[in-house]
């Protein structure tokens, strides 16, 4: 028999598959504009710049055609080469309405993180898509990435880039996702350490004609104002998704350190209270203390002092309440903490629907802070075990 090998999916979700649209008048250079206007079926030029390119209306063409002082019936095949170049002009000075993006295939935020994942193993990563653009009459798409930490990653920035799904592995230098990740960012002001941190850099871009520079196609130029911008915001826009991770990160080993902290001072605390609590109850039993003036103490206070005097209160007992304690308001804190910056908002919608009288309930959870309790229909029973193999089905 054949041995067959079928690796696992990553990732179910497949890129939007690319449609077919129209010329946009910026992009047309003089060249291809004749080329159009030798092959296409119209016969008249005001009905080929309405049919045969994208946001060109009839009223627009009319218009058009007044502007090169042409005749509205004027022929496709009656114009000469300085026509071609006129109207090539003509449409790159005019303005039109942005080209759909419909025709390009992105990778998708989704499948961008799950790459990602699977190749470094970072300790956080955000993505972002950005609306597309129009470069010279051209939708284009930039899609970003930017992650902390990660298995076998490098101190400071490294730069991974994309151009129609393609890695582009040279002359990354001169790229604008370098240029404009290690120059044109202000990481500290999103927690980030450029130099320190483990900081990776995904730009995928994707457009009709990526603007590359020089004849090998090796990286995408710098000195295009919409791509720069469109990296820029998108890259921004991850780390300020980082950002929030960052400072819940930090505020929970904020307090984890407090709380390290105050536990190891609690025998200390402990000892020096007992004393107190013992020189007081010693004092008031030898007639030392006068409690004329004297404030009146709470019924907590005199059991308290008479639990020292009848020593049924240890150190180890005060310790162990004051850790307690500790923890209880830690716990009360962060509570506090997470319902302040809405995180227990739910992020799906949910629906509560009433229960009968003759409902079932399973096994009750317990917290300091609710009980939760499952009804028996969306429980899931284990899978059966074989005491023989000691395996489970």
């Amino acid at each position: 028999t054949a041995l067959g090998f079928e690796p696992p999916r990553r990732s179910d979700e497949m890129p939007r598959p690319p449609s077919t649209i129209k010329h946009h008048p910026a992009s047309l250079h003089i060249e291809l504009l004749a080329s159009l206007l030798r092959i296409s079926r119209e016969k008249l030029l005001a009905k080929f710049l309405a049919k045969e390119l994208t946001g060109v209306t009839t009223a627009l063409a009319s218009r058009l055609l007044a502007e090169m002082r042409l005749p509205a019936d004027v022929a496709t095949s009656a114009l000469e080469h300085a026509h071609v170049v006129q109207l090539t002009q003509l449409l790159r000075d005019a303005r039109f309405a942005d080209p759909p993006a419909d025709c390009l295939s992105p990778v998708g935020e989704y499948n961008l993180r799950l790459g990602i994942m699977k190749e470094l193993k970072p300790d956080c990563v955000a993505t972002f898509q950005d609306v597309p653009c129009t470069v010279d009459g051209h939708p284009t798409l930039v899609e970003v990435g930017v992650c902390l930490g990660g298995r076998e990653a490098k101190q400071g920035i490294t730069v991974y880039r994309f151009a129609n799904r393609i890695p582009l592995l040279f002359e990354g230098g001169g790229d604008v996702a370098t240029q404009v990740s290690k120059r044109r960012i202000n990481w500290a002001a999103y927690k980030i350490r450029q130099n320190q941190d483990k900081i990776g850099v995904f730009v995928s871009l994707v457009s009709t004609k990526v603007p590359f520079k020089g004849t090998g196609k090796e990286y995408i130029g710098d000195d295009v104002p919409e791509v720069q911008r469109a990296v820029k915001h998108a890259i921004e826009r991850c780390c300020m998704q980082l950002k929030a991770k960052i400072i819940k990160q930090r505020a929970v080993a904020d307090d984890r350190e407090r709380r390290k902290i105050l536990t190891r001072y609690i025998p200390d605390v402990s000892r020096a209270f007992m004393s107190v609590l013992a020189t007081m109850a010693e004092r008031e039993d030898d007639g030392e203390v006068s409690t004329r003036g004297a404030r009146p103490r709470d019924a907590e206070h005199e059991a308290l002092l008479s639990q020292v005097r009848a020593k049924k209160l240890r150190e180890a007992e005060l310790s162990e309440k004051l850790r307690t304690h500790v923890e209880h308001c830690d716990a009360t804190s962060a509570l506090d903490q997470v319902t302040a910056v809405g995180v227990l908002q739910p992020r799906q919608q949910l629906y509560l629907s009433v229960l009968s009288s003759d409902s079932e309930f399973g096994q009750e959870v317990h917290h300091p802070h609710f009980t939760l309790r499952l009804h028996t229909s969306v429980m899931v029973e284990p899978p059966p075990h074989h005491p023989s193999t000691g395996t489970t089905v």
